[in-house]
């Protein structure tokens, strides 16, 4: 017949006792500041075309990351996802958009979609349609939505381009949301601020499109 312990053997060194209990506070403490840290994480989108792609540039060079480095200073407990991409459409954002909100969980979303509509002629009612589907999908996820304006070169003709600029303008209105009427303002007319191709920003002009951004954006954050 087998004999089986009646008790389990507990009698350790008490300095083996210590070491293991001074092990679990610390666990237990790590574990206790990732989770605080967690909750604390809160998600800025930024949605937009290569003017927020950084494009021409390294990424590290762009407005957008010059907005992490700030928001990493002035709103610790944010975190900024840039999710533009270089020649984006609205319709191509409307397709996207439903992703990166799931993924991202946004608590402000940041969107700069239109110009390349604009530069390509396509029709304001479907330009309109396709910002104000963005601006419900984002409101209905919980996200807190800043919009941003473009204005397009006088060759397009005077009925176009207020048009176009009133598109955005007037979603803003609709919907009661944070406004930047036009980012590159100051910008473009300037050859020292304008790229080669006479239409993406330069290095040198990134922080002031971070300057015209962050007023409008401080309250919603």
């Amino acid at each position: 017949m087998v004999n089986c312990p009646s008790e389990v053997l507990t009698d350790f060194p008490r300095s083996c006792v210590l070491i293991i209990a001074r092990i679990t506070k610390i666990i237990v403490a790590l574990c206790c500041f990732s989770a605080s840290q967690f909750v604390l994480a809160d998600t800025l989108l930024v949605y937009g075309d290569s003017i927020s792609a950084a494009y021409g540039m390294d990424q590290e060079q762009g407005w957008v990351n010059l907005l992490a480095n700030r928001v990493a200073i002035d709103r610790p407990h944010y975190k900024v996802v840039n999710a533009s991409v270089s020649g984006e459409t609205t319709a191509g954002g409307v397709t996207r958009l439903p992703k990166s909100l799931a993924f991202h969980q946004p608590d402000v979303l940041v969107l700069e979609l239109g110009g390349n509509d604009g530069l390509r002629g396509y029709p304001i009612s479907k330009i309109r349609d396709n910002l104000q589907i963005m601006i419900q999908q984002a409101k209905a996820s919980g996200a807190r939505v800043l919009l941003i304006g473009m204005v397009l070169p006088p060759n397009y003709g005077r009925r176009y381009t207020l048009a176009f600029e009133k598109v955005f303008s007037s979603l803003s209105e609709e919907h009661s949301l944070p406004f930047v009427p036009f980012l590159l303002d100051g910008i473009s007319t300037s050859k020292e601020l304008v790229q080669r191709d006479g239409i993406h920003p330069t290095v040198e002009a990134q922080p002031k499109l971070l300057e015209d951004v962050w007023p409008s954006l401080v309250p919603i954050l």
